[in-house]
């Protein structure tokens, strides 16, 4: 029996590793399918405090791992299928190899799936000019031309954002009226430097010699006609996918499907945390990440020493 099971691996569950690691609680980490989460799929991190040059976001999930080990976290490379509690009030976790483990409290740090369009070369250029953060990548495409796909709010916000960096931004939306709040559109649609392109979708990631972006193919929804635009990289706002659907009715969800908190960290179920992106759907940041994971340790070992866990 495990006092405390971490599952994810990115910010929010390393953090949430250290502390409870740090409480001699002995943290068992289940990676998922990304181990690192989407950190190890950016390059240079200019933003989480303590790194004034930067680092790299695969060094920076390292480091973190590696103090989490120090602390006496263990890992295994496993992804979760399915966490229920059982009568005894403790939870079963089963991995999808088969393997049950059991724990007296868990920690759900498993972040959320950026949407994709699913074209060819997609992986290759995640992070050489393919990127579903504005806030994370913009300052790196300054004075070049970039674009935005999707119509909704965040998409509105991300177009919003770029256009403190970038030369040009081009609002790639398939419909002809963009879906997001009229306050969003209205201030989108009055930047100069954005540019909407209208009932349109990209067809094809074109990239350089060197393998990063140079520009997409679109399509026109209405005629049919093709076309090349030049841009340096493609900003991909058509929502997140929260990886909570093992949880089953463990949790509540909201209507993304996010997991919803009761208080803190907490969920509606008893020793049962959630952390990070896979909650959170407004912030979507490293360090906001790494503070909910720091949140849930410490309930989750307040909840263990109500138990007589020490």
């Amino acid at each position: 029996m495990e006092n405390v099971i971490i599952i994810g691996t990115g910010c929010a569950g390393f953090t949430a590793a250290i502390y409870t690691g740090r409480a001699n609680l002995s943290p068992l980490i289940l990676s998922g399918s990304q181990p690192g989460g989407q950190l190890t799929t950016t390059t240079e991190v200019e933003n989480f405090p303590g790194f004034p040059e930067g680092i790299m976001g695969p060094q920076l999930m390292m480091n973190m791992q590696a103090q989490a080990e120090r602390f006496g976290a263990r890992i295994e490379y496993t992804s979760v299928a399915s966490v229920k509690k059982t009568s005894e009030g403790h939870f079963e976790i089963t991995s999808e190899d088969g393997t049950v483990r059991q724990a007296r409290a868990v920690i759900v740090a498993t972040g959320a799936s950026p949407k994709h369009l699913g074209l060819p070369n997609e992986k290759s250029l995640i992070g050489h000019g393919l990127t579903s953060c504005a806030t994370c990548d913009g300052a790196f495409y300054r004075n070049v031309p970039v674009c935005v796909i999707g119509g909704g709010d965040s998409a509105c916000e991300e177009a919003g954002f770029l256009t403190k960096f970038a030369s040009k931004v081009y609002l790639i939306h398939r419909r002809d009226v963009l879906r997001a709040s009229k306050i969003m559109a209205d201030r989108a649609l009055a930047n100069p430097k954005i540019e909407p392109v209208w009932t349109s979708t990209v067809r094809e990631y074109r990239p350089d010699e060197k393998g990063e972006m140079r520009a997409v193919e679109l399509t026109n929804l209405i005629t049919g006609e093709k076309s090349e635009l030049e841009v340096k990289c493609v900003f991909v706002a058509i929502g997140h996918v929260p990886n909570a659907a093992f949880l089953g009715d463990l949790v509540d969800r909201d209507e993304g499907g996010y997991i919803l908190q009761t208080s803190g960290t907490r969920t509606k179920t008893e020793g049962l945390f959630a952390a990070g992106d896979v909650a959170d759907h407004v912030y979507r940041q490293a360090i906001t990440a790494a503070g909910q994971g720091c949140a849930a340790a410490l309930e989750a070992e307040r909840y263990l020493a109500a138990l007589g866990v020490h």
